[in-house]
């Protein structure tokens, strides 16, 4: 099915100069008092701040269940030869597995779980694919982190994705310290599109899962957004979630104590379907931006 393609991009990075301007769609899509698993308070929270965070999405013999899991895909000699596994440049240790809801029916079924599926629903006021999924093993003592960054830039320049009606949901599978290089996002910042300065080097990918370059910000524009709103750190116990937009300036420090480990799903509208790259030479493999559009049921 060929859908047309506005040829107009609303949201130009990667361009000679870094640039700021307003956000130009809604961030919570569906009209007031639509049911779904999210309440009135947590909508408006998306809406004003970005994110959303939900105590105990998961049952303790859920989080149980999904660790479990993730231990046994990480120790799976197969998934570490695979190439949707992302390892560590100096440990060798497994950093990321992609497409997780494909590789196993384990973490499939969390993603049709109408707590999960439902609230992405809720936000975007449509039916969702998934657009990303990954397992995210932050081994203890040492790991690095990730700068600050807008997923959209990322999506929207290598993916393709033309508007911003995308939400990820980061469960956490261990108890996320203060300490243990945890999520950060900036409240308020989904609001503004920065748009990065330089173009997108080829199989940009393979090199920004480790470590983003490209698409990543200026001091002078992430302190700008930090002004306006500050920095959250997320912490919360396993099995707790974060709702939030794919638009939010967010990072996460290095991990110098506990592992962390937490599974990440970016849910995309029907609506919003990838199309060809608005600012990268090519696509992205589909295990990393999903060329499949068939919606979650």
């Amino acid at each position: 099915m060929h859908h047309h393609r506005p040829t107009t991009d609303v949201y130009p990075t990667r361009g000679t100069a870094e640039a700021m301007m307003p956000r130009r769609d809604p961030v919570v899509w569906s009209a007031p008092g639509t049911p779904g698993p999210l309440g009135g308070a947590g909508l408006a929270d998306v809406d004003r701040a970005g994110f959303t965070t939900v105590e105990a999405l998961l049952s303790p013999g859920e989080v149980a269940l999904f660790r479990g899991e993730l231990d046994r895909l990480v120790r799976d000699p197969a998934v570490r030869l695979d190439e949707r596994a992302v390892v560590e440049p100096a440990s060798r240790a497994i950093r990321s597995v992609f497409e997780v809801h494909r590789i196993s029916e384990v973490f499939a079924s969390l993603v049709r779980d109408e707590r999960v599926v439902g609230t992405a629903r809720q936000i975007l006021g449509s039916d969702v694919y998934v657009h990303q999924s990954r397992i995210n093993v932050k081994p203890g003592f040492g790991a690095s982190g990730f700068y600050w960054h807008s997923d959209f830039e990322t999506w929207h320049a290598e993916d393709g994705l033309p508007r911003m009606r995308a939400v990820s949901v980061s469960i956490a599978l261990t108890d996320n310290h203060a300490t243990n290089g945890s999520l950060m996002i900036m409240p308020g910042s989904h609001k503004t599109f920065l748009g990065c300065a330089g173009a997108t080097p080829k199989d940009n990918y393979k090199k920004s899962l480790q470590m983003q370059d490209a698409g990543t910000p200026s001091n002078e524009a992430v302190t700008a957004l930090c002004e306006a709103g500050g920095i959250r750190l997320i912490t919360g116990k396993a099995g707790s979630a974060t709702w939030f937009d794919c638009n939010c300036m967010h990072g996460s420090g290095d991990n110098i104590t506990y592992p962390r480990s937490n599974v990440f799903i970016v849910f995309n509208s029907v609506e919003n379907t990838a199309g060809e790259p608005f600012a990268a030479p090519a696509r992205r493999p589909a295990f990393v931006a999903a060329r499949d559009f068939t919606p979650v049921r």
